[in-house]
């Protein structure tokens, strides 16, 4: 072939991949958002100016529960396990009851079953195109710990021009109220990592980016185990306000319900609560399937810039037992 053919060839795939995904791709982890994607989308004529979907979102007063019939073309869809039952309370006798002696919270039971994993794939609203892919895992161990691991990584032509990948961890105990995280790790894919380390003794976290510290209060969570821990809250229709940590620093998430919705993702169809998140000038929703354990099956990333991201289930696995490693 020419080398002037060569030249042609390369120059028309660079400008593909500049229309397409911008010069600058760069996937969450060590930022103050949870697991998307950021890219910038350049096209000859942009689209008319859309106002704040962050702003609008907290103007607009939630909105009341409503169902959303779906239809899809091929029923695909992965038959789970009903959420497993709590144990019951036993309430012993007033005359065999001893005085509280620790503050210590108490552990619970798991909404989940021991072990399991969720894919996603990724996908950029504003071209409808699929530019990651992302996969949770959890454990318990049965003795009041948890383990969450995650990655997020470009796919497809957005990793042929930029690969980028972030892993996160977070490991704690289950208590009374939920998950409480003692540490959260994230690894980027050239070796920078921005950890967290949590001290309930004391209610504060150290963050390894600065060395700094910050108070905390109880019910903190980490940016993987806040995903996770809607499954625990008591009223999440009703809205909440969530301490939450990142690689960087100690924020406070305003948590409301937009009701009840049946949806349908890649993996199959689940009546969710639809939730939605706000710190600062950015948004996540998450859809939790109230049926199913209550696992999150589609997230959805608002970035400062109004570029969203949508994160779909496309497989999920469950297993009953499991030790940590």
């Amino acid at each position: 072939m020419p080398f002037v053919l060569v030249v042609a060839f390369a120059g028309s795939l660079a400008l593909h991949a500049l229309a397409l995904f911008g010069a600058d791709l760069e996937l969450p982890g060590s930022e103050p958002e949870p697991l998307v994607l950021h890219a910038e989308l350049r096209m000859p004529l942009p689209p008319p100016a859309v106002p704040d979907p962050v702003q609008a979102a907290r103007e607009k007063k939630p909105r009341p529960l409503k169902k959303v019939p779906l239809t899809r073309a091929a029923p695909d869809a992965v038959s789970l396990p009903p959420a497993p039952e709590l144990m019951p309370v036993v309430e012993t006798p007033p005359e065999e009851q001893a005085p509280e002696v620790s503050t210590s919270p108490l552990p619970t039971e798991p909404l989940l079953p021991a072990s399991g994993a969720i894919r996603y794939a990724i996908y950029k609203t504003s071209i409808g195109m699929q530019v990651g892919r992302a996969e949770h895992r959890w454990e318990f161990d049965g003795e009041g710990h948890y383990r969450l691991t995650a990655f997020t990584e470009t796919s497809g032509l957005a990793a042929l021009i930029k690969p980028v990948r972030v892993d996160m961890e977070s490991q704690g105990r289950l208590v009374a109220g939920g998950l409480q995280p003692e540490s959260y790790r994230t690894r980027k894919q050239r070796g920078d990592e921005e950890n967290a380390d949590f001290d309930w003794s004391t209610g504060q976290v150290r963050l390894s980016r600065d060395g700094g510290v910050a108070s905390i209060v109880p019910g903190t969570q980490d940016l993987l185990s806040l995903i996770y821990q809607l499954a625990y809250l008591p009223r999440p229709e009703e809205g909440s306000s969530i301490g939450v940590v990142t690689g960087r620093k100690y924020d406070r998430y305003e948590l409301d319900s937009l009701g009840e919705e049946l949806i349908e993702v890649p993996v199959g169809q689940f009546r969710t609560l639809h939730l939605r998140a706000v710190a600062g000038n950015t948004m996540t929703e998450i859809w939790i399937a109230l049926d199913d354990s209550r696992l999150p099956v589609k997230i959805r990333f608002t970035d400062k810039k109004g570029d969203s991201f949508e994160q779909v289930a496309t497989e999920i696995a469950m297993k009953a037992k499991v030790a940590l490693p």
